[in-house]
């Protein structure tokens, strides 16, 4: 297992970041709120979309170099960063939407959450192997 591997979903996910990072200022610009969201729905929901794919998305990000680095396969890398992106996008586009409950935002969240607890895991079988 390589480092490359992670190259594509590091690179989507860099992508939908500055998407989700121009959609702010965007709003900014069009309401002339310079800070905070100024009572503007639309433009707090973008600020919560891009500030929770930063809660989520380094940390995993991290765990999946992690897994790679020390050897995991690469079907689990794929199928982990195919799902991590799905889910951002998933995400972004159901909270972008609405601030309530959305199809978008809970698989979102589901699927973000899953290669979280998978990623944590997996991480700490492979610290575990050798006292194992």
């Amino acid at each position: 297992m390589s480092i490359p591997t992670l190259a594509p979903y590091a690179g989507l996910l860099g992508l939908l970041y500055l998407v989700l990072c121009w959609r702010v200022v965007a709003l900014r610009r069009t309401h002339a709120i310079g800070m905070g969201d100024g009572g503007n729905e639309s433009l707090a929901r973008a600020i919560r979309v891009q500030a929770n794919f930063n809660e989520y998305v380094p940390l995993i990000l991290v765990l999946l170099f992690v897994l790679a680095a020390t050897g995991a396969s690469r079907y689990l890398i794929d199928a982990l960063g195919i799902a991590l992106v799905i889910g951002r996008l998933l995400h972004a586009q159901g909270l972008g939407r609405v601030s309530g409950r959305s199809f978008g935002r809970e698989v979102g969240t589901g699927l973000t959450w899953l290669v979280l607890a998978v990623a944590a895991l997996a991480a700490l079988a492979k610290a575990l192997r050798p006292f194992l």
